[in-house]
């Protein structure tokens, strides 16, 4: 198997790309798509939040209902519906059949991310696991300035409808090579639904999710309102605020690989504190430079290059983390990780909006800085010891105490 990563590791790449752009194509399509479904702009909206809250809904229900099923014919048949659910939408012509068309994507999304996840960290080699996961996890980072313009640019030049014959026919591309070359790797061991759901009385998964739910909803909230934050806040220009967009883009990817380099020199319990504290104060600083400047200067844009950093290497140090403590369980796990961090970036969308509409734009990334500061708190707690916290009697037998969260066996070979 590790002779053929360099092929299917990319592969779940691409995967996650074209899941990241399903999901935010549509704001730079709303236009188009709301008038020719014949509605405004709003209702066309919800096509955004049906596959959202479809996939952080179904994604640990779904990881349940098939943690018996080996991870790759699961990867293959969750792609095969998302794909066959795109090209339906590309057809559509009736606004209730699209929104139920997204319904089926955000499940079909919910299945193939954290089986990405779960194929990456359990077939990585031992110290390289969190890298693996970086790979996979910048496919969503990428495919907010990359996958997600060039589908909009493609829906402008042709059709909305263009946009999503290209998502299913990438889609189709990595069921062909993940069926080719991915890894085949078990699912759980025969049990009872009290043993599948394990991983939500684990309390060390439970904090953990708990980690990224608060680093999600301080973490984006700030970057969901960020353009807005320094228009109103510091007068930006249209081109000041894009650079500094690309700005975030750009470090985002450097930061997701350093995020996995870090997790497996230090450890899932040294890399979540120093980069979630690290996403803290970098973000209180942002907090108190909005306070006190007067405008926009180069100390911004230094400040918001640092809270990148912090803020993109997160995913894979989190993600490493969930699957260490997870035990046998780990597609589980992951499924409440990336539910938690979904739910965080809706409720840190709905707290940004409400504070930038009733208090101002400054005091988001003084919110942002607190929930940060409780997500610091719960990832301190989760990736304890496990002899201070009593998990092995919760099922985490696969874990190493020294560490914390350390590493599940991996019941494959790698052939």
């Amino acid at each position: 198997m590790l002779a053929r990563h360099s092929i299917w590791l990319p592969t779940l790449f691409v995967g996650m790309l074209a899941l990241g752009t399903d999901e935010f194509v549509i704001a730079g399509i709303l236009p188009s798509v709301a008038d020719d479904l014949g509605v405004s702009a709003g209702t066309a909206g919800q096509l955004v939040t049906a596959f959202a809250l479809a996939f952080a809904l179904g994604a640990p229900v779904l990881a349940v209902l098939t943690d018996r099923l080996d991870r790759k014919r699961l990867l293959t048949s969750g792609l095969l519906v998302f794909a066959l659910a795109n090209a339906a939408v590309a057809l559509s012509d009736d606004f209730a059949l699209t929104l139920g068309l997204r319904i089926v994507a955000g499940l079909a999304a919910a299945v193939v991310s954290p089986t990405c996840m779960a194929i990456a960290g359990t077939a990585a080699p031992e110290d390289r696991r969190g890298r693996y996961l970086a790979v996979v996890t910048a496919g969503l980072t990428v495919a907010l300035f990359t996958g997600v313009p060039l589908g909009a640019f493609l829906g402008e030049a042709l059709s909305w409808r263009a946009t999503f014959v290209l998502i299913a026919a990438v889609a189709a591309i990595v069921l062909v090579l993940a069926h080719l070359f991915a890894p085949s790797v078990p699912g759980g061991e025969p049990s009872d639904l009290a043993a599948r759901l394990a991983p939500i009385r684990n309390p060390r998964v439970l904090l953990l999710v708990a980690a990224m739910f608060f680093s999600g909803a301080g973490g984006l909230a700030f970057y969901n309102y960020l353009g807005a934050i320094l228009d109103d806040r510091l007068g930006a220009t249209p081109g000041e605020v894009a650079f500094a967009l690309i700005v975030v883009g750009v470090i985002g990817v450097v930061a997701v690989f350093l995020g996995g380099s870090l997790s497996d020199r230090l450890g899932p319990r040294r890399a979540s504190a120093l980069v979630l504290g690290g996403h803290c104060l970098a973000l209180g600083a942002v907090a108190i430079h909005l306070h006190s400047a007067g405008e926009l200067g180069a100390a911004t844009f230094a400040l918001v290059a640092v809270w990148s950093v912090f803020a993109w290497g997160l995913s894979p140090v989190m993600q490493a983390a969930v699957l260490g403590a997870s035990g046998s369980r780990p597609m589980a796990a992951m499924s409440l990780g990336i539910s938690g961090l979904y739910g965080g970036s809706a409720v840190g969308a709905a707290v940004g909006g409400y504070l930038f509409d009733q208090h101002g734009p400054a005091l988001i990334p003084v919110a942002g800085t607190a929930f940060l500061a409780v997500a610091v708190l719960s990832a301190v707690l989760g990736t304890r010891p496990a002899r201070l916290t009593g998990d092995v009697a919760q099922g985490t037998e696969g874990t190493e105490g020294a560490e914390g969260a350390e590493r599940p066996v991996n019941r494959h070979s790698r052939s």
